[in-house]
């Protein structure tokens, strides 16, 4: 039965008692990290007794369950977000304002568990929300990273890579499982034995190997009493040290199970532009991979005797192509440790796993050099070469005689393993995640694919979960969404639709006004504090938050803005409501234009925000160490968001649902989710510019476009430009931003000049940017425009999302709790 969130009287007793019991200290004398340590454990109790009750019925119902494979689960603080789905967030908060604290001030206490990067990472997160919310059985499976990617510090304008260390004290939401270690190998070399009935056993010898040890985190669902699993893999030797080396004098031999079992879940994405980087990657990849299908079959294996049956009650759907690997290991446990014929293995692989892709970009299509992963996985790469013959053949009875379409869908070609071809020849489904992205794949990019697979290919939208980026992020909107629609909304999103009848009430209007107001004034008062630049809550946040890629085009932002600031300086007297750009954003360790594009920013913005002459009507803000608990403050607070990514670059976005939820208004291309939001909005209340991703594909087909033609009828554009190469936002070294200016205009940094049709598109964004200055003038009609994209976000819940999985792909049972 689903234990219920105490009292606030007795969580008042409860934070108290165990303040005592845990730092022998009384109430008034704790810190503000040791009441959050408290209520943590006193929220626990009611969640672990919830965990065991579902995992009870999950052995007594034995439902069909999804192993959802992924690198990244980017889950944010779970300590609010518990509260929330375990209705007791309210409680939690009065309890402590009679203690006389602030509950926010505890909630900072929590550090983001540095489990993930971007969106790929967040979705998988808003997916396990869902699952436990709609009351499907599902497992998270993915990496205990000890730092993340890193902890972003900016310096001097630069981005400084630091270890985001998470995990200095112990984290309350994870449990420790080492009665579920698995021992995962590396290296070394295959013999194998012709046995008397026939067949060959494969033995790996020479091998390094690791244990495998899960921490498991608690995923709740919403008012439900389920609680799901977050299984994150640390790995620890198997031989801590081994004496024999030392004494013989090679010591590094000695240490080496420990080295591989540090480096393997010290970072998230480690720099892979060397030899050592590639290798450790692929190194994490087998890792989590190995670990959690090991511990799959186990689990399976307790309670069912006939592995063939295993796709009746498992699925593992691969998040990208990072956990591909599944394909390959699942074949070699079945048939090395359990037994099974190459047909039979294959049989159960391609009804057990499906790969979902989220991305157009090619470089994004993992490839590992042959000669590493055959080095680092001998056994899995003798399957691989069997997978790549019989697919080759497969090619080839359908197409006779193509040659190189065999040659373009093989898995090894080119000296290379490609990754997405296995996913696909394996996968019983290959989705795309919003609706253009999934033609892009059909008719582009994995065309060869979709013609031979044509059944395989289905789309499943992305969505977000409310319950963290509204009732939790937003509180106030929250509250007042319930006020005038009721609670619905919290597991029906599609409820927002009536909140339309508000759209023309003054007095509702200006109430959602106030709260934006609000939002504004918190996110404000944090810029000030971290940034120490004060912006007017009154202005329009103006708003781009996300990875930085040049394909994202913050650099076409950015350029705006100078823009912006050339049109004020030369009219001082121009009408221009004040506007707050606001940017967030990690660039990978290693992409140096990505990190240059970072320093723009924050140079032009030393320059606006320090012109007295500009009367406060421009400012630039970058946040630093942009992750989910500040992104909660930033999607309430936006008025405008910027989804601007070169169109059919994005294969959906989510940040562009999280600001509409929000009550902000897109600035976008016709790109990914953005379609889909246009269509859900009717064609209004959304400010679209540039070119459709027909006219992009066609201009890459064609090599018919120079962006010095653009420079050339856009006296805008050069100004702009010269300013990257006269010292203009670097005094000391004009050359600074070189590689940008030769990047939009020379192929000498890129294969093609401006690669992302930065310059094609200005003269549109800026178009669109004027329209969005027009609007914001009347409040009213702005006030509509925002709350109609609240009213519109329906369709875009991760609730509906994992539904569609449920139904097209995974056909799980929901499990009953009382």
């Amino acid at each position: 039965m689903k234990r219920q969130m105490p009292s606030t009287k007795e969580l008042e007793r409860e934070i108290k008692d165990r303040v005592k019991s845990m730092f022998r200290k009384d109430f008034e004398e704790a810190t503000k990290e040791e009441i959050y340590r408290a209520c943590a454990e006193v929220v626990n109790d009611v969640v672990i007794d919830n965990w065991l009750t579902t995992q009870k019925e999950f052995t007594k119902q034995d439902p069909k369950c999804v192993y959802y494979m992924s690198m990244e689960f980017l889950i944010g603080r779970l300590l609010g977000n518990n509260m929330i789905n375990m209705r007791g967030y309210t409680e939690v908060m009065d309890a402590l304002a009679n203690l006389g604290v602030d509950i926010n001030l505890i909630e900072d206490q929590e550090p983001d568990p540095a489990l993930g990067n971007g969106g790929l990472g967040r979705l998988a997160a808003c997916f396990l929300d869902s699952l436990a919310t709609l009351q499907y059985p599902a497992y998270g499976c993915g990496i205990r990273y000890h730092y993340g990617m890193f902890k972003q510090k900016i310096e001097d304008g630069f981005q400084q890579e630091v270890p985001d260390d998470w995990l200095q004290t112990r984290y309350p939401f994870e449990l420790e499982r080492t009665e579920y270690e698995f021992e995962v190998k590396f290296g070394g070399w295959v013999r194998y034995e012709n046995q008397p009935d026939g067949t060959t056993k494969y033995i790996h010898e020479g091998y390094n190997s690791v244990l495998a040890t899960p921490y498991d985190m608690p995923i709740t669902g919403f008012d439900n009493g389920m609680v799901n699993t977050l299984m994150i893999w640390d790995a620890k030797p198997k031989e801590v040290f081994r004496l024999q080396s030392f004494d013989r004098g090679d010591y590094s031999k000695a240490v080496e199970d420990m080295n591989l079992a540090r480096n393997l879940t010290e970072v998230l994405y480690p720099n892979d532009n060397h030899i050592q980087g590639k290798e450790l990657r692929l190194k994490q990849q087998y890792f989590f991979v190995s670990a959690s299908l090991q511990r799959a079959i186990a689990k399976y294996l307790r309670f069912h005797n006939d592995i063939m049956r295993l796709p009746e009650k498992v699925v593992f759907q691969m998040n990208d192509t990072h956990p591909t690997l599944t394909v390959a290991e699942l074949m070699r446990l079945l048939m090395d440790e359990h037994g099974l014929g190459w047909d039979d293995a294959w049989e159960v692989t391609t009804h057990c796993v499906a790969y979902t892709n989220h991305t157009i970009m090619a470089e994004a299509l993992e490839k590992w050099p042959e000669d590493i992963f055959k080095g680092l996985l001998p056994r899995i790469y003798m399957i691989v070469e069997e997978i790549n013959r019989r697919f080759c053949e497969e090619i080839r009875a359908k197409f006779p005689g193509d040659e190189e379409k065999v040659h373009r869908m093989a898995i090894l070609a080119d000296g290379q393993v490609k990754m997405a071809h296995m996913a696909i020849c394996a996968g019983f489904s290959v989705n795309g995640v919003a609706a253009l992205h999934t033609e892009i794949l059909k008719n582009v990019s994995l065309h060869d694919f979709y013609e031979m697979y044509p059944e395989k290919f289905n789309n499943k939208t992305n969505g977000i979960t409310q319950r963290r980026f509204l009732m939790h992020g937003n509180y106030k909107l929250s509250d007042w969404v319930i006020k005038k629609i009721g609670r619905g909304w919290i597991t029906d999103l599609s409820q927002m639709e009536k909140l339309t009848m508000l759209l023309d009430d003054k007095k509702s209007l200006q109430q959602f006004m106030e709260i934006k107001l609000e939002n504004k004034k918190r996110l404000a008062k944090y810029i000030f504090d971290h940034n120490g630049i004060v912006v007017d809550p009154n202005s329009i946040f103006d708003v781009q938050v996300k990875r930085l890629h040049e394909y994202k085009r913050q650099l076409l932002n950015i350029l705006h803005v100078m823009y912006l600031y050339n049109q004020i300086k030369e009219n001082p007297e121009m009408e221009f409501y004040p506007t707050t750009f606001i940017f967030g954003a990690k660039a990978s360790a290693g992409y140096e234009n990505a990190k240059l594009i970072i320093k723009l920013i924050n140079n032009v913005g030393a320059v606006i925000n320090n012109d007295k002459s500009i009367d406060n009507k421009l400012k630039v803000v970058f946040i630093e160490d942009y992750r989910v608990s500040n992104a909660e403050w930033i999607f309430a607070a936006a008025d405008v968001s910027e989804q601007i990514s070169t169109a059919s670059k994005e294969a959906s976005g989510t940040g562009n649902m999280k600001f509409m939820l929000n009550g902000a208004v897109t600035i976008g291309t016709m790109d990914g989710a953005n379609v889909e939001m246009y269509q859900e909005l009717g064609g209004k209340d959304i400010f679209i510019f540039g070119m459709s991703s027909d006219e992009v594909i066609a201009h890459e087909k064609n090599h018919d476009y120079n962006p010095v033609d653009e420079m050339n009828k856009n006296p805008h554009i050069q100004k702009v430009l010269s300013q990257l190469v006269n010292g203009n936002y670097s005094i000391d070294n004009p050359e600074l931003f070189r590689p940008i200016y030769n990047s939009l205009l020379n192929t000498e940094c890129t294969e093609r000049a401006d690669t992302y049709f930065v310059l094609k598109d200005f003269a549109s964004y800026c178009e669109a940017h004027e329209k969005i200055q027009e609007a914001y003038k009347d409040r009213e009609k702005w006030a509509k425009m925002a709350l109609s994209n609240v009213a519109h976000v329906g369709k875009f819940s991760s609730d509906r999302t994992i539904q569609e999985y449920v139904d097209d792909i995974w056909h799980l049972d929901k499990l009953e709790l009382k």
